[in-house]
């Protein structure tokens, strides 16, 4: 058996675990629980972690279970003490979500749905923003998938050209040709509207589902702890020009 120690879980396992510990409270079950056995494989599939060094003990159901004994720390309808080995990243999760358990429950699907889909497991994209991406790795990359779709950009840019005669942000009416001049001319980023927590494999995206916003924007659409719409950010813009 290996020594070296396993990653640590990542927020989209930690989301799995909590939507299974709101169904059936570990103090009330056990490992050999079906639902802790089933998590036990999806989260064995996750294309998340490229290294495993203990193949046997890799989040099989014991250390599901005791993930899920992490979370009794925090819960105030238990009177023990629960597993305090656990680490911050479960208390932000807990704060998250525990008031709000049908989003957590519809973010908790929408991953394993999306965990197989051809969309992500075929496509190779990581960025700085996935590993703070609220609703986790693996449906961040399918936003991104969906939003730098070569053909999808160039119609919604088409699109806005024809409509106005120019590519400007839908937030903050930033415009790159008139800021940069000739360097400028055609650019600008394309952000997926959609609720990462409705975002389902092999789903047609539509040019409605995509905004036109500046880089700066975008990284604050992305910023926000759960979804944030396109309108909500524009009224938060203090316009400097």
């Amino acid at each position: 058996m290996s020594n070296k120690r396993n990653p640590a879980w990542t927020r989209d396992e930690l989301i799995l675990a909590l939507d299974l510990y709101m169904r059936h409270n570990p103090a009330h079950i056990s490992k050999t629980h079906p639902d802790v056995i089933a998590l036990s494989k999806v989260l064995n599939n996750l294309p998340i972690h490229s290294e495993r060094p203990d193949e046997t003990r890799f989040r099989n159901p014991n250390g599901v279970y005791m993930k899920l004994c992490n979370f009794l720390r925090f819960d105030p309808d238990y009177s023990g003490k629960g597993l305090v080995a656990g680490g911050k990243l479960e208390e932000g999760i807990w704060n998250q979500f525990h008031k709000n358990r049908e989003l957590l429950h519809n973010i908790a699907l929408a991953i394993k749905k999306t965990a197989s889909s051809k969309e992500i497991v075929s496509t190779q994209i990581e960025d700085e923003e996935e590993s703070g991406a609220q609703e986790g790795k693996v449906l961040f990359r399918l936003h991104r998938v969906r939003e730098r779709n070569p053909n999808l950009v160039k119609k919604k840019k088409e699109r806005a050209l024809i409509e106005s005669g120019k590519l400007r942000c839908d937030v903050c009416l930033f415009d790159f040709e008139l800021q940069y001049g000739d360097l400028g001319r055609g650019f600008i980023e394309c952000h997926h509207t959609l609720p990462l927590s409705r975002l389902q494999p092999n789903q047609k995206t539509g040019l409605s589902d995509l905004a036109l916003v500046c880089s700066n924007c975008h990284r604050m659409l992305h910023r926000a702890n759960i979804y944030l719409p396109v309108s909500a950010l524009k009224k938060m813009v203090v316009r400097t020009y």
